[in-house]
């Protein structure tokens, strides 16, 4: 690595990653430390994309200390997120709520966690609710194998409350003092490197990443460069959105002017110059651009969907969560994927493929996409909430899924002896084993659980009597129309043709 100085590491704030179940308070606990009002600016109260700010903490000896803190999504779709979060962090804190206690996905926060092999702590919030039970919360931890202190473990927990305040003191003592046992250390001569966390298209100001320095500074003048991208730094912005001079270690820094959108938990470096930086992006480049799901499988009919998002995280996420939808003769085939506004390219794509739904994520369309769609009767959705377009997704899959004929069986019934045969009609005596045998009825003829023949019930008798049905576990005889020869010992199964 290049140094800016003389060599010299020093002690550096740490960044710490705040995971857990949807809806068990992150962002309000966040909110709270911050002093703003973050979650109610998200759609549905629900955090959407990657969030990450400095705060600086008063020690209990006086002290003064800073701390990058990431604020990861904490629905299911953000697992690719919440798994880099974890990997760009040094410390983690995991939430459960005090009311609800231990969910899937706790569990999952919980599994990104331990693979970091970063050190931890327990949140429990909302103990100001009247639900709240503490006891009950660290007893669903233990059985999920999250031991804490006082219940079998050394995991430190601290019970808070985001609304009222008590306990988040306490908790930022406890980040800070795992992150003076940790030692996190950096080096501010160096060029500054780290992680991309989100990167965004910008219809104003362009492409702009964020990034986490993970050691060295970021300074005015360079060139950044990430996987296939680079960016001359003509002017760096903080957190907070404010122009600055320089950066370093643990801060997070918006990256404005890439030529393409950076991966979103790929390495930055800096570079000098625009040579040596396209160099390191053209190396470190894989395969981007279109988002194509793997084939569907053969007979499988697919609705093909393009979407474009706000930023690359969000879109993986909707990517992630469509990849599971579907069904069992119908799958969604995204045909194109990509951040920023749906353009008339966009449009063109789906007109090549007849059927193509267009998916606009917190973003817009072109004027000329519009027009074009307009003319070409395409349909753009818009959707502000992930939930919102998979459930949408879901409802075109259903609604476009082909229906076959299958056959349901309605009663079985064993054959006890033959009475009579001639030519292909065969006098039977029978026991109903399932569910009921009705005059009419098509069956399948089997033997040794392998069907070998069908037929038809012809005729029906109980006690001798002509009937239209027989129920289950009476014995009947039958005139059975069919080219097989049944045998005593064989199983007849009636069904209906059923079309689904």
């Amino acid at each position: 690595m290049t140094l800016l100085t003389t060599h010299s590491r020093s002690t550096r704030p740490p960044v710490v990653a705040v995971m857990g179940h949807i809806d068990h308070g992150k962002s309000t606990l966040l909110d709270y430390i911050r002093k703003s009002n973050v979650t109610e600016t998200e759609s549905g109260g629900i955090t959407q994309h990657v969030t990450a700010y400095e705060i600086e903490h008063t020690k209990e000896d006086g002290t003064k200390a800073k701390a990058t803190f990431l604020d990861t999504p904490g629905h299911e779709a953000f697992h690719g997120i919440r798994t880099r979060g974890a990997s760009v962090a040094d410390i983690g804190v995991l939430i459960v709520s005090a009311e609800d206690g231990v969910k899937p996905q706790t569990l999952e926060a919980y599994a990104r966690i331990k693979e970091s092999g970063i050190p931890y702590v327990v949140a429990i919030t909302k103990i100001d609710k009247p639900s709240a039970n503490l006891d009950r919360t660290k007893q669903s931890l233990a059985e999920a194998d999250i031991f804490v202190e006082g219940y079998g473990g050394n995991i430190p927990v601290v019970p808070l409350s985001s609304k009222t305040g008590v306990g988040v003191k306490e908790l930022l003592d406890m980040i800070f003092l795992i992150a003076e046992i940790e030692g996190c250390t950096g080096d501010t001569s160096k060029w500054g490197t780290g992680i991309i966390i989100e990167s965004r298209l910008d219809a104003k100001i362009g492409v702009t990443a964020i990034g986490i320095i993970k050691d060295g500074t970021v300074k005015k003048g360079m060139v950044a460069a990430s996987t296939g991208a680079i960016a001359p730094l003509r002017y760096i912005l903080d957190a907070e959105g404010n122009q600055v001079d320089e950066l370093s270690f643990s801060s997070p820094v918006q990256f404005v002017g890439w030529d393409n959108p950076p991966p979103v938990g790929a390495i930055f470096e800096l570079f000098e110059d625009k040579k040596a930086a396209k160099l390191y992006a053209d190396s470190e480049a894989v395969h981007q651009g279109t988002s194509t799901a793997a084939s569907a499988p053969e007979n499988m009919a697919t609705i093909s969907l393009i979407i474009k998002a706000d930023a690359a995280g969000s879109l993986e996420a909707i990517i992630y969560e469509v990849g599971k939808l579907g069904r069992e003769r119908i799958v969604p085939r995204v045909v194109l994927s990509g951040v920023g506004t749906v353009s008339e390219n966009d449009v063109k794509t789906a007109l090549t493929t007849e059927g193509t739904h267009v998916f606009a994520f917190h973003t817009k369309t072109d004027p000329q996409a519009a027009a074009l769609a307009e003319r070409s009767n395409i349909a753009i959705e818009s959707f502000d909430i992930i939930y919102k377009l998979t459930e949408r997704v879901a409802e075109l899959l259903r609604g476009s899924e082909p229906s076959i004929e299958v056959d349901e069986v309605s009663g079985s019934a064993k054959v006890l002896k033959i009475f009579s045969v001639q030519k292909d009609k065969q006098v039977l005596g029978a026991r109903a084993n399932t569910g009921t045998f009705e005059l009419g009825a098509e069956i399948k003829i089997l033997r040794k659980d392998e069907e070998v023949g069908r037929g038809k019930v012809k005729e029906l008798q109980q006690n001798k009597i002509a009937a239209d049905k027989v129920n289950e576990g009476s014995e009947f005889g039958a005139l059975i129309e069919s080219k097989i020869e049944i045998a005593p010992g064989d199983v007849l199964e009636a069904f209906v043709r059923v079309t689904k």
